[in-house]
């Protein structure tokens, strides 16, 4: 089976491709940005097209339009980012991108498309479910909540497309930018970690490998439609913090302030639906995520000269 993965160069995509791989599919690894294919075992089946969406790479229609199923996953991230330029990027890379992707790809040809589970703006008391009315906090949050707009009227013809919320994805390779990532860098440092609102805010983390499994098997989905991927569970950023001591070994510091009105005080997913469609839902063991996720970042900085 030949696959599209858009956006493979980035956290989730690498992860998605190298699952695609091992399974034995024919993956093309579609990216703007350079993706070193060298770790793949010899034999791997990818095919590395290096280019824009929304570009007139030749390639890329052919690619979408050929494919067996699409995994679009790439996008402009950060949710903390502000400012004009960025309020463009997200909406071309986010919005006009999917557009793309939707007008390229075959109303039957089955389309995971990665929404977030910022389009809620946080729990209002209770898990997220995915019929709950959306209260966007910012643009990143806007421009998904606008991607899904676009989803919504392709299925409505008749498009087999699934949208996936992620909730907060964690794991060898995260973004420097994500909370993790940053308090493992600066507890290596011995700087304190920089906590937004409270060690009380609670976050649904989800081990980036059962977000991988889940996308997988969502693409072979019969009922397509909105689907939260998450584990139903809340954790308090005081036991993310723990958990980054135990897997150091170290004492650690925290400096808590403001958090911008984009962050949302908790989140939690409604996995009901995810359980019906799939007949399991993620659990996550966060000193394991945190000790994989430590050591990986550990033999990635022993790499730089």
């Amino acid at each position: 089976m030949h696959v599209v993965v858009t956006g493979a160069a980035g956290f989730l995509g690498r992860y998605l491709t190298d699952a695609l791989l091992a399974e034995g599919e024919t993956v093309t690894a579609l990216d703007r940005r350079p993706y070193d294919h060298s770790t793949h075992p010899a034999g791997s089946d990818v095919r590395v097209v290096t280019a824009d969406l929304l570009g007139r790479d030749e390639r890329v229609r052919q690619a979408l339009a050929t494919a067996d199923a699409v995994f679009h996953l790439a996008g402009c991230p950060g949710v903390r980012d502000h400012g004009p330029a960025v309020a463009w990027a997200r909406h071309r890379d986010n919005v006009l991108a999917t557009a793309r992707v939707l007008a390229l790809v075959t109303a039957d040809t089955p389309l995971v498309v990665t929404s977030s589970s910022s389009v809620y703006g946080g729990t209002p008391g209770g898990p997220c479910a995915e019929g709950d009315p959306l209260r966007p906090l910012g643009g990143y949050a806007r421009s998904k909540v606008a991607v899904e707009e676009l989803c919504a009227a392709r299925r409505a013809a008749g498009g087999n497309i699934v949208v996936a919320r992620p909730f907060t994805v964690a794991g060898e390779g995260q973004r420097p930018d994500m909370a993790l990532a940053s308090w493992l860098a600066a507890a290596r440092a011995g700087r304190p970690l920089r906590v937004l609102g409270s060690l009380d805010r609670t976050r649904d983390v989800t081990d980036v490998s059962d977000v991988v499994r889940v996308l997988r098997d969502l693409a072979g989905c019969a009922t397509p439609g909105i689907v939260n991927v998450g584990t139903g569970v809340g954790r308090p950023l005081r036991d993310l913090v723990a958990a980054v001591a135990a897997a150091l070994a170290a004492d650690v510091r925290t400096e808590v302030v403001p958090a911008g009105r984009e962050e949302p005080a908790d989140t939690l997913a409604d996995t009901r639906r995810l359980r019906t469609l799939l007949g399991y839902v993620p659990q996550t063991d966060l000193l394991d995520l945190v000790s994989r996720q430590a050591a990986a970042a550990q033999r990635q900085a022993a790499l730089v000269p």
